[in-house]
């Protein structure tokens, strides 16, 4: 166990990394819509996709305000960006396969 880092230095790791990662997300959602302007002819169409991806940014939006603003840390932090994570694997391993829409492999969109 003396191997391990503490809970704090992972807390602070896990904060760090959802900084950095939260603009890039940011860019997948923004450049997917001007992708679909392009493409279909219209920037948000409410497909699942779509509509989970926003979620996911606003789980991680949530998370990075709560640290900042309210000072949440530990259990309460890490209970958000869990949440986040399991909205990630909803979005890529039950969204693609079970939903119909323009990014599913459930059926044609």
């Amino acid at each position: 166990m003396d191997a391990l880092p503490s809970a704090r230095d992972l807390d602070l790791t896990s904060y760090r990394l959802h900084a950095i990662a939260f603009p890039l997300w940011t860019f997948t959602l923004v450049a997917g819509a001007i992708w679909a302007e392009n493409a279909w002819g219209r920037y948000w169409g409410w497909d699942p996709k779509e509509v989970w991806t926003f979620v996911i940014w606003v789980v991680y939006a949530g998370y990075l305000h709560a640290r900042a603003t309210r000072g949440w840390q530990g259990r309460k932090a890490a209970g958000l960006a869990l949440a986040g994570y399991a909205c990630i694997l909803f979005n890529f391993l039950v969204v693609n396969i079970f939903f119909v829409g323009m990014h599913a492999y459930a059926g044609v969109g």
